[in-house]
């Protein structure tokens, strides 16, 4: 069935497309997944479609990125999802126990969902809190330290209706407020962000750099964050102040400057048409090109990667390609084509490459004659001929 996304979904969508500039749209794609994802509960086909619609691409490229992140649902998921990681460290104190109790209690297993449509299940890699082990995440809030009794007990309390408090983080929300804020967006729900607080081994760290003056040199927390405004002016006056510290352009003289021949040579004033001017004070033959910000990743990154490709712009970073020829090809290219060419003699159509002709046909003519000049048997007849 298709999915009609709400007017409210299409408004967001274009506010995050905004956050982007205009050819970096494909840079949404990350939040619009989640966000689709907060109105359906997983990303549908009918998801995947919008997103390609609304930022120019193709259905094939949404669902590659859908289909690798583990955090985007291919299939309806429970109000909750809960995670217990079974990786070595929470594996070791305990966490397989606990989910395997979990898929007892709940009647389901890895990535399925309770009947009521409450709870889906799944086992984590590692849920990057070993100081912590072993460890469960609701929505992926922080419960430390579980064992199967507080586990069941913390599922029990959901599938009745009421929200457990995590060890550290905010209140619990259902997966499809998670994934709105995952989008981008605000909790705007009474007391969102109320109560919580940080682990006592995450704050042991810091009291350490306290107790021992341990900081970042120079470091100010008080610095505040500047807007996008005051670091696009504060940009704009570097750039200001750098061309304004450049040194002044060497002005041609007025006087003809004589050539080796005694006629004059040409100066920028005075060049005829169709002759090139001549380079400019700096040296550099290098025509004028596109900053690297202005070309696409896939270009820049492709330049990066293979300097002498014909694909190479001039002053590009990493590149050596004279402004005056046709790009080389690539050194490792040639050198690796005429190693394998000298170790590699092409094979005739009569023979496998690498077998010695002569033998092979002494070979074939004795077994035809079924015997050797010493009377030998076509057995070992073959065995003499191998032996020539």
């Amino acid at each position: 069935m298709t999915t009609t996304f709400t007017d409210e979904t299409r408004e967001r969508a274009r506010e995050i497309i905004a956050r982007y500039p205009a050819d970096r749209s494909r840079s949404a794609l990350l939040p619009l997944l989640h966000l689709v994802q907060a109105e359906e509960g997983y990303v549908s086909p009918a998801g995947v479609t919008f997103c390609a619609e609304v930022l120019g691409l193709n259905k094939a490229q949404v669902g590659a990125v859908a289909t690798f992140y583990t955090m985007y649902k291919r299939k309806p998921t429970g109000d909750f999802l809960v995670s217990v990681c079974t990786n070595t460290m929470c594996n070791v104190l305990g966490g397989q126990e606990v989910y395997d109790t979990l898929v007892e209690h709940l009647g389901v297993g890895h990535d399925e969902t309770t009947a009521d449509g409450t709870i889906t299940l799944e086992h984590a890699e590692c849920l990057a809190a070993c100081d912590y082990g072993p460890v469960m995440t609701v929505n992926y809030d922080f419960f430390d330290r579980v064992d199967p009794s507080t586990a069941v007990g913390v599922v029990d309390e959901l599938r009745g209706g009421g929200r457990p408090m995590p060890t550290r983080g905010a209140r619990l929300c259902t997966l499809k407020e998670m994934a709105v804020q995952l989008a981008g967006f605000a909790d705007e729900r009474d007391g969102a962000v109320a109560d919580g607080g940080p682990g006592e081994p995450t704050l042991r760290g810091l009291r350490l750099a306290q107790e021992h003056n341990v900081s970042v040199p120079g470091f100010d927390p008080n610095t505040p964050i500047r807007s996008k405004a005051e670091a696009d002016k504060a940009a704009a006056e570097a750039k200001a102040k750098a061309e304004a510290a450049k040194p002044a352009p060497v002005e041609a003289s007025a006087a003809p400057v004589k050539g080796g021949d005694g006629a004059s040579a040409p100066t920028p004033g005075n060049a005829g048409a169709g002759e090139p001017a001549p380079a400019a004070a700096s040296g550099s033959t290098a025509p004028d090109v596109k900053a690297p910000d202005d070309k696409s990743p896939q270009v820049r990154t492709a330049e990066t990667r293979q300097p002498d490709a014909g694909t190479a712009v001039p002053d590009a970073p990493g590149t050596k390609v004279p402004t005056d020829s046709t790009a080389p090809e690539p050194r490792d290219a040639r050198s690796a084509e005429a190693a394998g060419v000298a170790a590699n003699e092409p094979a005739g159509d009569g023979k496998p490459a690498g077998d010695e002709a002569g033998a092979q046909e002494r070979n074939l003519t004795e077994a035809k004659a079924g015997t050797d000049a010493d009377g030998a048997g076509p057995a070992d007849a073959s065995e003499t001929g191998a032996q020539k």
